[in-house]
């Protein structure tokens, strides 16, 4: 007889591990088809249990599990290619995807797309050396992946973006043109020019100013989402603002 709510062989990373009674471990799972859930892994912290070896976060896994309510069982977990440990800087990065990725999405929503982007920035952080860019692609592409944010191709009045002009991004709508680029800037808001902007749209930060005008962008549109509400701690905020280049 089947188990209610099975599921095998599940794309998967982990965002947060916690105790969860003697022996088991509570998890925050982002999967590729099912969105972000807890599980619990019975006896995963038992000195001799398969699995203490297994879960750990930024490696890519693939999971089973069965249940239909918000806590979840996990069956089985197993590696889905090795991706080399975050140590340092690198590490603090990664746990600063997890916490975007924690408040931006809400449990039980699939999103394949979000599921890429933050495969693709764990990947990056591991072997990239210059760790900025990586975080500007993933703040940006994450807030559009969610359906929070713009293209950043076609301006507020529907035309193409035009590399030699300047435009205003306020919170997640579409630039408007600058028209008047003397003015100082008023609230949540950022001034970028065009050619940043279609820069950012086709994934390029090679040039050193994209990378700061990403940055105020990346600023603009995580406040309108996230508000006043802090990250988990000043210290994680002081070393993701350190990679301004």
């Amino acid at each position: 007889m089947s188990q209610p709510g099975r599921v095998d062989k599940q794309s998967a990373y982990i965002l947060h591990t916690q105790p969860y009674r003697e022996t088991s471990l509570l998890l925050e799972v982002l999967t590729r088809d099912h969105g972000r859930f807890s599980l619990v892994a019975r006896g995963a912290r038992r000195p001799r249990s398969d699995l203490r070896g297994v879960l750990l976060p930024f490696q890519p896994l693939t999971l089973s599990w069965f249940g239909k309510g918000e806590l979840r069982t996990l069956h089985g977990a197993d590696w889905d290619g090795g991706v080399r440990p975050l140590t340092g800087l690198p590490l603090v990065c990664g746990f600063y995807l997890n916490e975007l990725m924690m408040k931006l999405t809400a449990r039980d929503d699939p999103e394949p797309r979000a599921f890429s982007v933050y495969d693709a920035a764990v990947r990056d952080l591991a072997v990239q050396p210059s760790l900025a860019p990586v975080l500007r692609r993933y703040e940006l592409k994450l807030a559009q992946a969610l359906g929070y944010a713009p293209s950043l191709a076609r301006d507020s009045r529907g035309a193409d973006v035009a590399a030699d002009r300047h435009y205003l991004c306020r919170d997640a709508a579409l630039p408007e043109p600058d028209d008047h680029p003397e003015l100082a800037l008023i609230g949540r808001v950022a001034r970028l020019s065009g050619a940043a902007l279609l820069a950012i749209d086709a994934d390029d930060y090679s040039d050193p100013a994209v990378r700061g005008q990403a940055r105020q962008l990346s600023r603009v549109w995580l406040g309108a989402l996230l508000g006043d509400e802090p990250l988990a701690s000043r210290e994680l905020l002081q070393a993701i603002q350190s990679l301004s280049d």
